[in-house]
């Protein structure tokens, strides 16, 4: 069987694996590498027994890979915001990160406008539910919002409850910014 006939029946076998699975509806498995990790529904996981998605690895050493569970949507809702994105998220036997993550994109120009995916704050080995957050900006030309919960090399994650929140208009906090003096003033507080 030559290489090209291989690396097509592996392709089908990969997606046929994620999609035996109980995807959440209006989510989609994503990343470098989401045939190495099961994603799906686990009913009565979440806090107070809510039901939770999860992300799990199936192999037992994954190197510089990712799997995430995703969504998008139009921005336009948010268009000028200042966004807040919660979710609860709980992990066991992290090895080396997860994370939720929100990206703002202009899909005219293919431009990513904001993005945080918890890099330089992420969850690693076993922890109890927690709301997490992420904070971004989305300018008037986003055309979309996409965002989700990733797991990097292996472990397990679970999240539930993902909320946004307008929380300002970009132009207010500019608005902020530009009042800055530019010299101290008013120091003894006479005026």
């Amino acid at each position: 069987m030559n290489n090209k006939i291989l690396k097509e029946l592996l392709l089908i076998a990969v997606t046929l694996a994620i999609m035996s699975f109980d995807l959440p509806k209006g989510w989609y498995p994503d990343g470098d590498a989401p045939g190495k990790y099961v994603m799906e529904i686990v009913k009565g996981a979440g806090p107070n027994g809510q039901n939770a998605a999860t992300i799990k690895s199936r192999e037992k050493k994954i190197i510089g890979e990712f799997g995430t569970l995703a969504q998008s949507c139009r921005a336009y809702r948010y268009s000028g915001k200042r966004i807040k994105m919660t979710a609860d998220v709980k992990s066991e036997n992290v090895a080396d990160w997860a994370g939720l993550w929100l990206r703002v994109d202009n899909g005219c120009t293919g431009e990513v406008l904001s993005f945080d995916n918890m890099k330089d704050r992420p969850i690693k080995a076993t922890t109890t539910w927690k709301t997490y957050e992420i904070t971004l900006d989305v300018p008037k030309e986003a055309t979309t919002l996409s965002y989700g919960a990733l797991l990097s090399g292996t472990g397990q994650i679970w999240f539930t409850n993902f909320e946004f929140t307008v929380i300002g208009n970009i132009s207010q906090e500019k608005e902020k910014f530009n009042s800055i003096e530019n010299e101290p003033t008013n120091l003894n507080f006479e005026n």
